[in-house]
This record gives C-alpha cells, sequence and structure tokens, in this order.
C-alpha cells in the first residue's frame, strides 16, 4: 500500500512539472505569439495608413474622424498589452529555468564533467534546448520588431491619443458625472462637492459647442446630458489625473480605508450599483491613461529585457570575476542564430544586442553603477566583434558555395545521382547588408562598413590560400587554380552586388604583387618558371602521341623541398564540402599530365602582361642551356676518332653496331652524354612548350579578333592579313559614336554635351588601341629565332665549313654527328632498360633536331646519322635473304632496337616538317614581342653573332 501511495505521488508531481513545464517554456506557446504577432502588425499598420489619410484630407467627417482616432488608440493600448504579456511570457520562463539547473550530463563539446561548471552555466548555457533558443530569439525578435514599430509612430499618434483621452475625460467628467449630480449625489451635499470639484478640475468647458459661450460663462456649464466636444488634442496632465483618482476614491469609500467587498464592493455602499461601475471603469481607465500619455516610456518600459544579462548573484556566489563569453544569454541567442543559419531568423540576428542596450540603461540609470556599465560594454565590444566574423565567414561560404555550385560542369552534374547536394539553399542577406545605423550602447555603428572590411581581407587571405595552395604542389595544379580563382571571382561578382568591395582585379595584383607599372613578374609567374625550371623540365617527359608532358616515372632528378600543403578550409576551397569533393574531381582529371587545358589556364591567368616575362624567361633558360652544353659537347667532339666511315653493307646489321660501337667509344663519358642529353631534352622541352603556347595564343587571339573585328571594320585576306574594310576612314564604333555625340550636340535641350564628345574621344582611343594588338604573330616562330641566334655564337664549333668545299664524311665532328651518336646510344639503352626512355622522352628528338636544323644540318644527319644507316642496311639485308629464300630473320635479336630506330625516323621526320613550316631558313623569319606583350607579326631581321643580345624586343 505504501509503495503504491508513493507511485500515486510521483505520477503526481510528474503531472504537475509537466503541466507547469508546458505553461513557463515559451517553446510552447510560440505558434500562438508568432500568429498575434503577425495580426497585430497588420492592423496596426492598417490603422496607420487610416490615420495618414484622415491627415492628408481637410474638412474630413467629425464622426470618421473620431472613429479613425479611436481605432488608432485601441491599437496602441492592444500593443502596450500584447508586449506586457510577452515580457511576462519571457520573465517566467527565466524564472522557471532558473528554479531548476540543468541535471543531465553536460554536452560532449564541453569536455568534462559537470562538478567542473559553474552554477550559472546549468541554468543559461546548458540549460536550453536548440528550440528553446530559436524560441527566445523569435519572440525576443517579435517584441523588439513591435516596440520599434509602435515608437518610430509616436509623433504620428499622439494628437489621436490626446484626442481620445480628452473625449473621454471630458465626456465622463461633463457628461456621466451631470448625470450623477442630477440623481444621485443630488441630496448628498458632501459628496455633491467632491463631484462638483472633479468636474471644476477637468472640465474643457471651451470644447463644448453645443450652447453659447456667455451662457456657459453665466452658469458654469448645464448638467445636461448629450454635450458635443469638439476634438481638441489636449490631454489631462498627470496632476489632474491623479487628483481625479484621488476624487474617485474619497466618493467612493467616503474616507473608509477598510470598506468591505474592496474600493467598488457594493456592501455598505449607498451609491446604485451602475454609477459604481462607471466610476471603476473611468477610475481604472484613469490609470492607464498615465501609461499612454508617456507613450516613449511607456514603449520602453514594456520591451526592457535587460534582464537577460544580470548575474551579480552567480558571480558572488562563484566567487569569480566574470563569466566567460559563452555563458551571456544574449550571445548565446546571436550565436545560436548563426549556428544554425536559419534563413528566416537570420534578419532577426541583431536583435539579442538590444538586451545589451536594456542592460546599460539600467545599469546607469536604474541602478547607478558605473562598473556594470563597464562590464557590459566591454562584452559588447567583444561580442559584436565575434559577431561580425562569424557572420562574414557565413556570408562568404555562402557566396562562395553559390558561385562554385553554378560552375559545376553541367554534364558532371547530368551524372549524378544526387544533384541536390551541389544545390546551395537561399539565404538572406540582404536587410543586413543595409543596416548603416545600428545602435550599441548609444553609439552607432556602420555594420555595412565593417562587412565590407571583414570580406576585403577575407577574399585576400583566399587569395593567399590558394597562391600557398598551388606553390605546394606541381606545375599540373595549375588548372585547379585557375578553376578555384574563376570560382572566387564569381562569388566576388555575386557580393558586390550587394556590398561595396574592392575590385577583385585589384586584389588579385596585390596578392601577386603586381601593382607597380614598371613590375611585368607577378608572384604567379614567378612560381611557374621556379617549377618549370626545378621540376617540370628535369622531372618531366614528353609523349609526342597524346602532345602533352607527364611525369618521369623514375625518381626525380633534382629533389625539391616544397612547402607543406596548407590545411584546407572549406569555405576557403569551394565552400561545402560536397562542392569541394565534385571540383576536386575535376582537379584530379589534370593533375598526371600537363597539355592544352593547362596552358590555357597558364594564358589566363597570367594574361598579357606576365605572360612575355615567363616566354623570356624560358628563351634565356634555352641560351644558358646551349652555353651550357658547349664544353660538354666539345669533350665528345675530343673524344670521336680521326675518321669515322660509313657503315659497311657487308656486316649485315649486327656488323654495323659492332662498328658503331668501336667508333663511338665514351664508355668514360657515360656521366657526360646523360648531362647533353638531359640538356638536349630540356631545350626540347621548352620549344615543344612554347608549340603549345602557341596554338593556345593563336585560338585566344582569334577569339579575340572575332569578338572586336565587326567595330573596327576588319576583316582578315586570303594570306591571313589583316586589312580595313573602309580606306581612310573611321570604323564602325567610331562612326556610331560621333553620330551619336552630333545628334545629342545639335538638340538645344541637351542639359551636358560635354559628356557625349568625351565618349567619341574615348571611342577613338579604343579604336587605336584595339588596332594596334591586332596583328599578333607566333611565339613559337619568335622561340625558334632567339634559339638560331644563340646557337650562331657556336656555329664556327658545331658546324665547321669543310676546307676543301665538298661534305666531310669521315671526319666530321659537327653537332649531327654528336647528337647521331648520343641518338643511337639512346635508342639502344633505351630497348636493353625499358625504363630509361621514360626519363627523357620525345623531347630529346625536338631538342636534338631543332638545333641541327637551325645549324643546317639536316640533309648531313639525314644522310650520315648511324641509326638511318643501320636501317638502310637493315633494308637491304632484308631483300637480299628474300631473293636467296633464306630466312629473313637473320637478324633476329636487332627487331626491337630497329623498331625503335624507325619511330625514331618518323619522329624527326615531323619534327624537320614542322620546323620548315615555321622557320624557313632562307629568309630567317621571325617575330618579336612588343612591351604590351603582344606579338607583333613576323619581323625580318638579320642573323648576326650577336642576335642573341639585340633580338628586337620593340616594333620596328
Amino acid at each position: 500500500m505504501l509503495h503504491s501511495v508513493e507511485l500515486v505521488c510521483v505520477i503526481f508531481e510528474a503531472l504537475t512539472y509537466c503541466t507547469y513545464q508546458r505553461h513557463y517554456l515559451i517553446v510552447n506557446h510560440i505558434g500562438t505569439i508568432r500568429a498575434e504577432h503577425d495580426d497585430f502588425t497588420i492592423r496596426f499598420a492598417s490603422s496607420l495608413n487610416q490615420l495618414l489619410l484622415l491627415k492628408s484630407i481637410d474638412g474630413a467627417d467629425v464622426d470618421w474622424c473620431k472613429e479613425v482616432k479611436g481605432n488608432m488608440y485601441d491599437m496602441v493600448v492592444e500593443g502596450f498589452q500584447l508586449l506586457s504579456r510577452w515580457t511576462a511570457r519571457i520573465w517566467e520562463q527565466c524564472a522557471w529555468k532558473f528554479s531548476r539547473p540543468c541535471k543531465d550530463a553536460i554536452p560532449s563539446e564541453s569536455n568534462g564533467t559537470s562538478e567542473s561548471f559553474f552554477d550559472y552555466e546549468k541554468v543559461v548555457r546548458y540549460n536550453y534546448s536548440a528550440e528553446e533558443r530559436k524560441a527566445l530569439v523569435e519572440l525576443v525578435s517579435y517584441i523588439k520588431s513591435v516596440g520599434s514599430l509602435m515608437h518610430r509612430c509616436d509623433t504620428l499618434v499622439a494628437d489621436a491619443l490626446w484626442e481620445t483621452i480628452h473625449a473621454e475625460v471630458q465626456d465622463f467628467v461633463q457628461n456621466t458625472l451631470a448625470t450623477m449630480l442630477k440623481t444621485t449625489f443630488r441630496k448628498k451635499k458632501d459628496l455633491s462637492r467632491i463631484v462638483s470639484d472633479m468636474r471644476t478640475l477637468s472640465a474643457d468647458w471651451m470644447a463644448n459647442t453645443n450652447k453659447p459661450e456667455s451662457y456657459l460663462q453665466s452658469h458654469g456649464g448645464d448638467e445636461s446630458k448629450g454635450n458635443f466636444f469638439y476634438p481638441r488634442p489636449v490631454a489631462p496632465t498627470a496632476t489632474q489625473v491623479h487628483c481625479l483618482q484621488f476624487l474617485i476614491y474619497e466618493v467612493v469609500s467616503g474616507g473608509n480605508l477598510r470598506k468591505p467587498g474592496g474600493l467598488f464592493g457594493n456592501s455598505g455602499s449607498e451609491i446604485p450599483v451602475n454609477d459604481l461601475k462607471q466610476l471603476e471603469t473611468f477610475f481604472y481607465k484613469l490609470g492607464f491613461f498615465l501609461h499612454i500619455l508617456d507613450y516613449s516610456a511607456t514603449v520602453a518600459t514594456l520591451t526592457d529585457l535587460g534582464f537577460l544579462w544580470f548575474r551579480e548573484f552567480y558571480l558572488e556566489s562563484s566567487r569569480v570575476i566574470q563569466f566567460p563569453i559563452e555563458c551571456s544569454l544574449p550571445w548565446m541567442l546571436v550565436d545560436h542564430v548563426l549556428e544554425s543559419q536559419n534563413a528566416g531568423l537570420l534578419e532577426s540576428v541583431l536583435m539579442p544586442f538590444d538586451i545589451y542596450n536594456d542592460s546599460a540603461q539600467q545599469a546607469l540609470a536604474a541602478l547607478r553603477q558605473r562598473f556594470l556599465y563597464d562590464e557590459i560594454e566591454a562584452e559588447v565590444d567583444h561580442c559584436f566583434d565575434l559577431f561580425v566574423s562569424k557572420l562574414c565567414e557565413i556570408i562568404f561560404t555562402y557566396y562562395k558555395s553559390w558561385a562554385a555550385s553554378e560552375l559545376l560542369d553541367p554534364s558532371f552534374l547530368f551524372a549524378s545521382d544526387n544533384r541536390e547536394k551541389y544545390s546551395v539553399q537561399p539565404m538572406r542577406f540582404t536587410a543586413l547588408f543595409k543596416m548603416t545605423r545600428v545602435k550599441l550602447l548609444g553609439r552607432t555603428v556602420d555594420l555595412r562598413r565593417l562587412l565590407s572590411e571583414r570580406m576585403n581581407k577575407v577574399f585576400r587571405d583566399n587569395l593567399e590560400f590558394l597562391f600557398d595552395r598551388f606553390e605546394s604542389q606541381d606545375l599540373c595544379a595549375v588548372v585547379e587554380l585557375e578553376k578555384l580563382v574563376e570560382i572566387l571571382k564569381h562569388a566576388h561578382g555575386l557580393l558586390s552586388k550587394d556590398l561595396s568591395i574592392d575590385s577583385f582585379s585589384l586584389m588579385l595584383n596585390e596578392m601577386q604583387e603586381n601593382l607597380s607599372l614598371v613590375s611585368f613578374s607577378s608572384r604567379l609567374a614567378t612560381q611557374i618558371w621556379s617549377e618549370m625550371q626545378n621540376d617540370f623540365l628535369p622531372n618531366f617527359i614528353l609523349c609526342n602521341t597524346t602532345q602533352r608532358f607527364v611525369r618521369s616515372s623514375r625518381v626525380p632528378l633534382v629533389p625539391m623541398q616544397k612547402p607543406s600543403v596548407p590545411s584546407a578550409k572549406p569555405n576557403f576551397y569551394c565552400g561545402t564540402q560536397e562542392l569541394n569533393s565534385a571540383h576536386q574531381s575535376f582537379a584530379r582529371l589534370h593533375s598526371g599530365f600537363f597539355g592544352i587545358p593547362h596552358m590555357f589556364s597558364t594564358v589566363r591567368l597570367l594574361g598579357s602582361r606576365s605572360l612575355p616575362w615567363l616566354i623570356r624567361a624560358l628563351l634565356d633558360h634555352i641560351s644558358n642551356k646551349v652555353s651550357t652544353l658547349e664544353p660538354m659537347i666539345t669533350g665528345l667532339q675530343e673524344a670521336l676518332p680521326k675518321s669515322i666511315g660509313l657503315l659497311p653493307f657487308d656486316g649485315g646489321v649486327t656488323g654495323c653496331m659492332r662498328v658503331v660501337k668501336e667508333n663511338l667509344n665514351w664508355g668514360t663519358k657515360s656521366e657526360l652524354k646523360a648531362e647533353v642529353l638531359r640538356g638536349i631534352k630540356e631545350i626540347g622541352s621548352v620549344l615543344y612548350w612554347m608549340g603549345l603556347l602557341d596554338v593556345v595564343l593563336r585560338e585566344v587571339d582569334t577569339m579575340h579578333f572575332m569578338q572586336t573585328a565587326p567595330w573596327l571594320g576588319l576583316f582578315p585576306d586570303a594570306d591571313g592579313q589583316i586589312l580595313l574594310s573602309q580606306d581612310g576612314g573611321d570604323s564602325p564604333v567610331v562612326n556610331l559614336f560621333k553620330s551619336a555625340t552630333a545628334a545629342v550636340m545639335s538638340n538645344p535641350g541637351c542639359p551636358n554635351p560635354t559628356s557625349f564628345y568625351t565618349m567619341s574621344k574615348q571611342a577613338e582611343a579604343a579604336d587605336l588601341l584595339y588596332k594596334a594588338n591586332m596583328n599578333t604573330g607566333s611565339v613559337l616562330e619568335y622561340a625558334l629565332a632567339f634559339t638560331s641566334a644563340a646557337l650562331d655564337k657556336y656555329c664556327c664549333k658545331w658546324s665547321a665549313a669543310p676546307k676543301t668545299g665538298f661534305i666531310d664524311i669521315t671526319t666530321s665532328k659537327d653537332f649531327y654527328r654528336i647528337y647521331s651518336g648520343l641518338q643511337i646510344g639512346h635508342l639502344e639503352d633505351s630497348v636493353q632498360v625499358s625504363s630509361n626512355f621514360e626519363v627523357l622522352g620525345d623531347s630529346v628528338a625536338w631538342g636534338g633536331c631543332t638545333i641541327i636544323y637551325l645549324l643546317g644540318q639536316q640533309m648531313h644527319f639525314e644522310l650520315f646519322d648511324f641509326s638511318y644507316q643501320v636501317l638502310n642496311v637493315a633494308e637491304v639485308e632484308a631483300g637480299l635473304l628474300t631473293q636467296a629464300h633464306k630466312n629473313p630473320h637473320v637478324a633476329q635479336g636487332w627487331e626491337t632496337l630497329l623498331e625503335a630506330m624507325k619511330k625514331a625516323r618518323r619522329l624527326n621526320n615531323h619534327v624537320f616538317s614542322m620546323l620548315k613550316a615555321r622557320c624557313p631558313l632562307e629568309d630567317k623569319i621571325a617575330c618579336a614581342i612588343k612591351q604590351s606583350g603582344a606579338p607583333l607579326h613576323r619581323i625580318k631581321f638579320e642573323n648576326t653573332v650577336s642576335a642573341f643580345e639585340t633580338l628586337p624586343q620593340k616594333g620596328a
């Protein structure tokens, strides 16, 4: 039986707890409060519109005026009641929370036990769930928004409120009291005197328009009913209101302070019930009139939520100076809105800061404690800095994700099973961007300006992160860098529509240290050149069949100490983890090679300002490599025998290879051979890189020409030269602006014709500028001409003229003979060791054949190359064996080497064909590069020994 009683008590206690909890927690009433807020704001705005319409109409109907102003008075009263009820809800919930601290386990992010926390954290920080914080933020925003709405219209509604109160008071003292004097208090002289004093004290006889002024003065006002009062915005003073309340009290109580039944109780009273109810109603109305008359103070009192900050009792009990910022309830609400990123609450994120304003006002005006105000001020400064920082991060992440989502490849989205995860939910920051006057402790803060300043810093930090990330990777990451910069630029464009931030080009130039007018080498160009010099040229090999460079499978020849990859920030990459993964998948597609996509990215990133600097650096690299190879080639020339004849046909392939090994006795110079091959390979890689660049620049120039040619009146002729469609005339764009300017200036009503004249002149300047950049040339031709000029220094050593005037077959030690020996040795090694080819690739052929061609030794090479002679012997030998009906596979064991030689011959023929087409030796045609970075179209110059130093850099 005892256990049953205890069980019943526990159940009753639990039910009682749930009942009180449902009553005190705001989350259980927020739906009703939301409906009340929406309904009241609509009706209040409608009443304001009616009042504004009334003020704009002269001579409006008196009854309609009274109705409109009375309705406005009722709305103000209802607003005060709503604010009072909502604020009381917060008071009740706070009392409930303070009386019932959090007893459950502290959340996991605290990393501690509940005993290590202050009591204040248990009643505030860990005592509100996410839904309760959301409901509290919503209610605070409702209170502050309604209070702000009512406070802004205080001067607008003042006349209506005063007229309504004036009419209420005059109707009571002139009509209601007159009837009471005539009926109830006619034979009660003491009470009649008090009632007469009430009328004398507060009656406005000048507003009575039913009787003439002489009659009112002589009779002191008739006690007749139904007097009409002319509306006057003259409200009673506070003294009159208090005196009326006191006199009503005297009339009702008769001086008996202990009247049974209360002040307006009917027991023992000689006043009729109806009259008593009228006195009671007016008595309480008078008390409310005081709040209506002190309109601004009442609104401030009803919306005062400063009590949510004060925690002095817990500071004393905990014996600490101050609690952490995370324990402050106003900051908890702000932080909850920022962390949840609720689109509906985001516009109300500043509302909790009004709690600090209220608490500061209480500390100074009510408590008169300066130290409390100093604590509040310090906390507000810290919280607002955190708020702006977090808000900027959220805004930046949103716009970065938005841009990354829009720039995703459509085919990728089409193939994706769940494309919704790559979309971005819309959020509204427009209201926050428009806030230029945020009130904080009497100060006005320009939130828009602060956001702009922080955004400028965030964009620069993001660019710094992208450059650091690129610098920690190889050159293949240039495609990823361009994509990320494009996303950041697009995010900048989206955000620039709402915020005034620095231009993206200015930020990019600033982060690349490229702001000076005389600076042509940017941070990015320097990094690309460093990567090419230290990693790309030594460690990447050319695969001519796929027209791309790939990393050698062997250990890098020049190991590099690169900085570690910066820690990936999701919002600094693409915004969200899903978008990061999508764009990283795209980047991985271009991470294993270097080709046309990478060249497009390089051209777009460097632009016409830094690209010429990189080209010049690569050309200087060719010149330095040629200078470095000169003593090495001289050493190989000295190691050659005095006489090397043609390979004999009678020994077959085996005999030819034995003769080649005997003549090319470079066994002691294996390291020298490897160094020469690597040098020639780097020269070939640079030249092929220039060829890829030439393809890309031609496509870019063609697109540029197609965009601007119609405006400039240009067209290409059959030879590819650009011609003007109008001889001696202006271009279409200039004609357009000139005709528009003439039409505008001929109109006498034009307010400012000078601006149109300026636009016409600017069109002429743009015409000259674009036409100057149309005649672009070939970067590859320029590079070949530069290489030819660099080789001219060593022409006498590498291409000696025969003394007899005939071709020297046996004693020649020209470069083609050196390269021929290196080539056949390289081919033989690549057959024996398959990984040897993966170190050098096809770049050796591009470098060696280019040097041979520019030295004028192509015919000599094709006649006397060792591998070509071996192939000729193999063909003859195979033909003879076939005619003799013998086994054609006598040269068995050499098939792989012969196939490698045939492949090398095809590659050499391809290189020579390209060189003949792009750099004919008849007239030594090349192109120069202007100071602006644009190549000039084919300029002829004399190829002398000193042309390397004096290669033209300006248009002739």
